[in-house]
């Protein structure tokens, strides 16, 4: 099976949680970034892992204050920031998050894995999972799976066994990848959407919600239905 050639390093039992909080932005200033606030938030009451700064967002929200945080502005901002900066990118959709995260360039900025604490990754699941991936509350991953660069789990999706997701694939609410699936770069499964077992879904191919892809879909394109067809 071909992996991603992204950076990915194994899970440990309990990610590790810096002794004193770390200064953390959340870019994405919509309903997502409210989500990745809550998540944030649920991490820091089990151990206080990070210091939120605020909010930024290449369009401005309509109110400065979102949940007690400061919107502070673009990504021109961001990568301007003189200091050390982790930075959740809360973006849903795989392309516009890419774009995103090429043009945050500062050696500043770095993007941490953030992962429910209800989410089990016990070392013995053999998890790889890369720089700025979110994974969010209900989320269920097996053993011998490989996740790329900022890929998004979002809530209740699951992950089955030898399963690779490439750098930023997404996965909305409840959706679900087979054993042995792979998710090349930049796939987006919409809400239910299904990944049957060894079933390979091209780059950047939006599966929609409630589909089920029982064969292999080429990239850059858009199924629906099921079984899943092309549009």
């Amino acid at each position: 099976m071909q992996l991603s050639n992204s950076a990915a390093t194994p899970v440990p039992s309990a990610p590790p949680q810096p002794e004193t909080p770390r200064r953390l932005a959340i870019f994405g200033a919509g309903g997502l970034g409210r989500e990745v606030l809550v998540l944030l938030r649920q991490l820091n009451a089990v151990a206080p892992a990070w210091d939120l700064v605020g909010f930024y967002d290449d369009q401005p929200p309509a109110t400065d204050l979102i949940h007690g945080l400061r919107y502070l502005g673009t990504a021109a901002d961001l990568n301007a920031t003189p200091e050390p900066l982790a930075v959740a990118v809360a973006v849903g959709s795989s392309a516009s998050r890419a774009a995103v995260v090429a043009r945050l360039t500062s050696p500043q900025l770095h993007f941490p894995v953030l992962i429910h604490p209800g989410v089990s990754t016990e070392s013995f699941q053999h998890l790889q999972i890369g720089a700025g991936c979110i994974i969010t509350q209900g989320c269920i991953l097996t053993t011998d799976i490989r996740l790329g660069r900022h890929v998004l789990l979002n809530l209740g999706g699951t992950v089955g066994h030898d399963a690779v997701l490439d750098d930023f694939c997404s996965l909305m609410p409840h959706a679900n990848v087979g054993g042995g699936a792979h998710l090349e770069a930049g796939a987006y499964l919409g809400t239910n959407a299904t990944v049957l077992q060894q079933v390979r879904i091209g780059a950047r191919t939006v599966l929609g919600a409630g589909a089920v892809a029982i064969r292999n879909l080429p990239a850059d394109c858009t199924a629906v239905g099921v079984p899943a067809r092309i549009v």
